[in-house]
Order: C-alpha cells, then structure tokens, then sequence
C-alpha cells in the first residue's frame, strides 16, 4: 500500500486528498512546522500544531484559515487517520502520522533527536514508511551536547565582556535565535534584531517564556548596545547594522559550523555548530527504530544517505523537494555569498 505520493505541488496523500507542506497553493495543506521552506503563502486552508498558528499568521497573514491541533490529538480526513506528533525542530514542530487500514506512514518534516529546552522533544513514532530529512546527514555532523555547547556560548561572552566586546550572536531568527537568548540568559542585557522580536512574539503568544530581550533600535542607539549581547538574522553578517555596533566580536551559530574552517566563509570572530536539525547519528538512530519497510530521504544529503541506508540492509530512495530552501541551507548560502 502506498498513502503518499511525490508531485510538482508537494507531498500528496490521494487517500485523504490533503498535502503536506505543498510548495504550490492547494485546497488543503498539513504544515510540519513554521519555517518558510514547509510553511508557505497562498493554500485554502492550513492544519498545524497549535503553536504554530501565531508563527503562520505572522509570517503569512492573519487572514488565512488555519486549525491547529494538539500532539496526539487524532482528526480523520476522508477515511484517513491524521496525528501530529513532536518533531525536536523547532517550537511547534511535527512529525505527521497518517493511517489507513492498518498501514502508516510517517512525514517527518524537519525533526532533531537533542532536547533543546524550548521544543517539545522529538517522540519516535514507528510506521511502514517514513520520509526523512538528511540536512547533515554525512558522518561528519556529530553534535555536542546541548548544556555543552550552550558553555561554550557563555565562556565566549564571558570572555568578550573581559576584553570590553560587544557579542553579536548571528542566527536564525525562528528556532536558533531563541536557542541563543536561553543559552546567554543572565550574562548581560539581550538585544535581538526587529525579525527575531517579532517571532519572539510567536513563542509568547502560546505562554513559552524567553529570557528577558530588547527590539535593538540599530539606527538610532546602537550604543547602548555596547559590551551586551545582541543577536540577529544571518543576512546581517557583514552588514552595515553590525559596523554600527560599538566593539562588535561576531559568533556564526549554525550546524555547517562544524565543518573545519567553516567560520572563515566570512569575517566572523568565532563559530558555534548549533543546529536543530539531527546530525548523522540523529537520523540513523530514528531511521532505524522507526522499523519503516520504505524510506524516502529529502533534502540535504539525499544521494549519500539513501545509498548509505541500502547498503545496510534498509530501502531508501531520493525524493526531490523545495524544502531546504530556507533556514540552515540557505542560510549557509548567506554565509558564502555577501550579495544574499
């Protein structure tokens, strides 16, 4: 049996005549999370998680028709069994079960098997296929632990409050820029750039408390900033907002961090491997005790991990996606190319 098929809209379940995280406008679209990539303009109607109501309306209109749902929570559409369950990514982010007569299937959209402290953490749902992420998926990503890196985080601030540093953390604005306020809490005064103050809206919205944080007014006080910690998006490196802060010391956080000499892309000071999405061991681990018959693998790494995947016994196959074109990919474009 096969519930879900591959189209030029997105991810398509015939059985239940609904898609999941369609790139083109559709009646019906199940959305894993609120990142740009999953989450886009233009569908009738829009099923999520409850907590990524607020993120939708604010990144795509307050207009749109939109139900969302508890983790666990079962809603049947046309014969077909829907559950949304945690995904690890990010605030609101979901693994989508679907059922029908006896046979699952599991779309995990973005998923991260780290307990990050603000997402719910990943739950392992088994099925007889499951579609796979492989963002990091070489062997290379190896994640620190999240109280270790978070360490590193504050014995860099520390250290740049020592030599009168201002720490200027770059970092996606939904996901990895509350990530870094959690880590810093306490260690100075957090001024976050207006993108990330307005998804930080999102997290407040559904009673997820953030440290304490100021909308940074960079045209007008940028010195009050000094020797504090300021956090903003990845198209700010290198840019004039940043040149205006006083003593600036500047901190790449991102998975393709990991990679030896990634932090030269550009002029940062230092660079952080934090990523929400799994690394190697992450995805084989999941993929594994998922104990699915068919694995499709998405975006990142599709060709390594899937002939990885076979040549251990398992049935993969690549599907193509617009996914990946947003957050940590394109983010990573940002870092090598000035002009994005």
């Amino acid at each position: 049996m096969k519930l879900i098929t591959f189209t030029n809209k997105g991810i398509y379940c015939p059985k239940g005549k609904f898609y999941i995280d369609p790139w083109r406008p559709v009646d019906m679209a199940i959305i894993t999370h609120g990142h740009a990539d999953h989450a886009r303009w233009g569908m009738k109607k829009y099923l999520c998680h409850h907590f990524t109501k607020p993120i939708l309306y604010q990144r795509i209109g307050n207009d749109i028709e939109c139900q969302g749902m508890e983790y666990g929570e079962k809603i049947n559409i046309n014969g077909v069994q829907i559950s949304f369950h945690p995904a690890g990514h990010i605030i609101g982010s979901a693994q989508i079960r679907l059922e029908y007569k006896g046979f699952v299937t599991v779309v995990s959209g973005d998923y991260k098997v780290q307990d990050d402290g603000l997402s719910t953490p990943f739950e392992l749902v088994k099925c007889n296929e499951f579609v796979t992420e492989s963002t990091f998926g070489l062997p290379i990503y190896n994640w620190l632990e999240v109280d270790d890196l978070n360490k590193k985080l504050q014995n860099w601030v520390l250290k740049n409050q020592e030599n009168s540093k201002t720490s200027v953390f770059i970092g996606y604005s939904l996901g990895k820029a509350q990530r870094i306020m959690k880590a810093v809490e306490g260690l100075g005064k957090i001024y976050v750039h207006e993108s990330i103050g307005r998804l930080n809206n999102a997290f407040e919205a559904v009673g997820i408390d953030l440290p304490e944080y100021t909308v940074a007014d960079f045209r007008e006080r940028p010195k009050e900033m000094e020797h504090e910690i300021v956090v903003v998006p990845p198209a700010l490196l290198d840019s004039n907002v940043i040149r205006k802060i006083p003593d600036p010391a500047t901190a790449i956080c991102s998975g393709w961090m990991q990679v030896r000499g990634a932090r030269r892309w550009r002029s940062a000071d230092a660079g952080f491997a934090m990523s929400d999405h799994a690394d190697w061991k992450g995805l084989l681990q999941t993929v594994k005790a998922t104990e699915a018959e068919m694995i499709h693998v998405t975006h990142g790494q599709t060709e390594i991990f899937s002939k990885y995947l076979n040549e251990i016994g398992m049935k993969a196959d690549v599907i193509e996606t617009l996914f990946g074109e947003d957050e940590e990919v394109s983010e990573q474009e940002t870092l090598e190319n000035p002009k994005l």
